[in-house]
């Protein structure tokens, strides 16, 4: 019986005899907004313990040798898809013109409708037969080589395409004029295509895979930065103030999609001023942060998130810009890692007892408080009425 009465002596939570209880109305406005506001964090706990939280942290970046996946999906209102060429080059010196492989164009009238929908670009059918240097045509089992059409610097030079065609005239410094009566343009179809989309626009979209290095790639005509000029003013007898690079980015993102991740240049839209009658390069300045996420069953996401600035540069000056729309990508040395992490069950239950017990606490504080001062003010009425 000594040891029962030495623990009831312990208890903390000594008992009031009911008869000795006073119920207020304050108080039972308090403890039905208590109650509400433990309910409320008590389901916000519990949504919080049931789904993934996700912490970050900054790493250094040591990868090395890897490659980075661009994917885009860009439209130019003004522009045919004859006249839009992907480049890439990156500081490593790997250099990829004209690329046609993962790429899609859409040829888009005025309106923005597709007009025709073709995988690796755009362009004419093949022809089986074209013209030999010698001035044959192309036998069975014979190796092709074309005219340059009296631009040849050697005996054993070919120009299998419009475009080496064109060069070797540029080296001469010979004007190429009468393009049509050229076989190798004649059979690329490229005049005739261009004059079939006059007044069209493009949808380009795809991917293309880059050294995870410093570089850039573009939508620009022709295969070389240094011939586009020449390029327009050869073939189409058109000045560069007629290429309109007024474009929409639809998506453009590095590397693979991860939850949560924000992609600045989504939906942007450039309008090319043409009051000045100048056109001119385009600029994105892209800063590219490494990324790694890692979801709730440990599996890894690797990607990328970036910054971009822009700026438009003017075809004024010599040498001259190169018209189009370019993307200048560097990496930060530093990497994000992003992982899902639950709640511990033992800090879900900390939390609901804290919840519950500071409620409960300051709810009484707040009944305490009002209950005196609705007395005292009382007393002091009394007071005065009896005085």
């Amino acid at each position: 019986m000594e040891l029962w009465s030495k623990l009831r002596n312990l208890d903390a939570y000594p008992k009031v005899n009911e008869d000795f209880y006073s119920r207020t109305l304050s108080g039972g406005l308090i403890t039905i907004l208590s109650s509400l506001a433990i309910l409320l964090l008590f389901l916000s706990e519990i949504r919080l313990y049931l789904y993934s939280a996700t912490e970050s942290k900054l790493t250094v970046d040591t990868s090395r040798g890897e490659r980075l996946h661009i994917n885009f999906d860009v439209t130019f209102p003004a522009l045919p898809c004859s006249l839009v060429a992907v480049d890439t080059m990156d500081v490593s010196g790997e250099q990829h013109y004209d690329i046609k492989h993962d790429i899609i164009k859409k040829r888009i009238d005025h309106l923005g409708n597709v007009i025709e929908s073709r995988k690796d670009g755009v362009g004419a059918p093949k022809i089986e037969r074209p013209l030999q240097k010698h001035g044959g045509r192309l036998d069975h089992n014979e190796v092709y080589c074309g005219s340059c059409y009296g631009s040849e610097e050697s005996d054993d030079q070919c120009c299998n395409s419009c475009e080496e065609v064109r060069d070797a005239y540029r080296k001469k410094g010979w004007a190429l004029t009468n393009v049509e009566l050229i076989d190798q343009c004649k059979r690329e179809g490229f005049v005739q295509r261009l004059k079939d989309e006059q007044g069209e626009g493009c949808n380009i979209h795809g991917f293309v895979n880059v050294n995870k290095v410093a570089g850039n790639f573009h939508f620009a005509p022709g295969k070389s930065l240094e011939q586009s000029f020449n390029f327009l003013q050869d073939l189409l007898n058109l000045q560069p103030e007629s290429y309109n690079i007024s474009h929409k980015i639809n998506k453009l993102s590095f590397g693979e999609e991860f939850p949560g991740v924000v992609n600045p240049l989504d939906g942007v839209v450039w309008t090319q001023d043409n009051s000045n009658g100048l056109t001119g390069m385009y600029q994105y300045f892209v800063k590219v942060v490494p990324t790694i996420y890692t979801d709730i069953r440990g599996r890894k996401i690797h990607s990328n998130q970036f910054s971009v600035t822009e700026h438009f540069r003017e075809a004024i000056g010599y040498p001259r810009p190169p018209p189009g729309v370019y993307f200048f990508y560097e990496f930060s040395p530093i990497k994000v890692d992003f992982t899902e992490e639950n709640t511990s069950l033992l800090h879900f239950l900390t939390n609901i007892c804290a919840i519950v017990g500071g409620i409960f606490t300051v709810a009484g504080i707040v009944d305490s408080f009002v209950y005196h001062g609705h007395r005292a003010i009382k007393k002091k009425m009394e007071i005065g009425k009896l005085g």
